[in-house]
């Protein structure tokens, strides 16, 4: 079996350890997360890497450099999921980067800087409703007021940090300090359909778009679907409804602009009674934080246009924010130069999902490849990668090392 094979069958093995049975949903300090990082734990160990769980619960495997105190360079991305999700979209990452050191390993080969394979614990925040608490920690930006949010039964962060064997007490503990790092790699799935469009295996990221992500709370009043007329209603969902396709036809009028609401909770609950009180999620997207910051103050006052309509309140609670990253030139060319020994065109192109390079990119250099997928498709078990494509980011990784490791020794 060929090393491609081999982290393709790895990420499927990966997708079948779950929180939710019958479909890929593995979230942060979770049993699964628990079971997917020890055996996660032990392919890195098989490939030379020291292995160790984070106060964040990030994990994490160290292969030496050439000398004991040389610089970081660090690799990975995340091994949480969404709910119902593919196997490639992060683990892909993670096991690209294993199988990178691997190779160092078999060779008897330092590099100059040594390496980090991180799993991450948290980068689409399904649990918490706050996304990158695992990159968010190794830069110092995991707070006290997240640790004290609160997930569906109620569990406090800090609470199922601790039971996962974090240390939500002395998070300073994960921090990288910038002065010790070369930079950060991470490989992706595009989650997209340039790369199919144009042929082509792999990509280099540019830039990162920024986001922002809410909780919408819409407060009416609860009734009897029976007795209160229409005309004296406080529907909640309504209202929401109202907003909802306000929200998709002002995406729709702006160049560039996504914005999605995903959930939605309704209460009480009852098909016999007015829905009083609805929340709901927000995620606006922009390659321009400018334009982002814009559509986001307009989508505010439409909804609460549409509250003093309907006589109800509303209630916006930012959850995450982050801004447009712009990936490291030098960093970067140095990839794409791997690329095109690989490949018979570099292809350069923006990512409108959030990573964990974007979080990094605050205290190292960043840079990011992308692997085709089929149709695009991600965040949904149809997720598919072609062994061939992995063959490809494989060697374009291992040449970015080696190449990143002549331009550290002449530096």
């Amino acid at each position: 079996m060929t090393d491609a094979q081999i982290i393709y069958q790895r990420a499927r093995q990966l997708s079948r350890i779950a929180d939710e049975p019958g479909r890929t949903t593995r979230l942060f300090a979770s049993p699964a997360m628990r079971a997917a990082n020890r055996l996660v734990a032990g392919w890195m160990r098989e490939a030379g890497l020291k292995t160790r769980l984070d106060a964040a619960g990030n994990l994490i495997g160290y292969y030496p450099g050439q000398t004991p105190n040389a610089k970081v360079l660090l690799l990975g991305s995340h091994l949480d999921t969404v709910r119902d999700a593919g196997a490639f979209d992060g683990p892909l990452g993670v096991l690209l980067a294993i199988a990178c050191v691997a190779k160092l390993h078999q060779a008897r080969r330092r590099l100059p800087f040594a390496l980090e394979v991180i799993g991450f614990s948290d980068e689409e925040g399904v649990r918490y409703q706050t996304t990158y608490l695992g990159s968010k920690a190794l830069i110092g930006k995991l707070t006290r007021r997240e640790l004290q949010l609160r997930d569906a039964d109620g569990v406090t962060l800090a609470k199922a940090l601790a039971a996962f064997g974090g240390k939500p007490e002395n998070l300073r503990s994960a921090r990288k300090a910038a002065r010790n790092l070369v930079g950060y790699l991470e490989t992706h799935i595009e989650q997209g359909p340039v790369l199919e469009r144009e042929h082509l295996s792999v990509g280099v990221v540019t830039a990162i778009a920024g986001q922002a992500r809410a909780r919408v709370t819409f407060q009416g009043e609860a009734g009897h679907a029976g007795t209160v007329p229409m005309a004296l209603r406080r529907d909640a969902l309504t209202a929401a409804a109202a907003w909802i396709q306000a929200v998709e036809q002002l995406a729709r009028r702006t160049p560039g602009l996504m914005a999605t609401v995903g959930q939605l909770q309704v209460g009480p609950g009852a098909g016999n009674v007015i829905p009083g009180q609805v929340q709901l999620s927000l995620d606006v997207r922009h390659a321009r934080d400018g334009v982002r910051a814009v559509a986001w103050r307009r989508l505010q006052q439409l909804a609460q246009k549409i509250a003093r309509q309907r006589h109800l309140r509303v209630q916006f609670k930012m959850m995450h924010s982050a801004a447009a990253v712009a990936c490291a030139r030098e960093f970067t060319q140095t990839l794409a130069q791997a690329v095109q020994k690989h490949q018979p065109r570099v292809l350069r192109l923006p990512s409108g999902a959030g990573h964990d390079a974007a979080v990094m990119a605050a205290i190292t250099p960043v840079a990011m490849l992308f692997v085709r997928c089929r149709r695009g498709i991600s965040h949904h078990p149809a997720e598919s990668v072609r062994v061939a494509d992995i063959a490809i980011a494989l060697r374009v990784m291992t040449d970015f090392l080696v190449r990143q490791g002549r331009k550290h020794e002449s530096a």
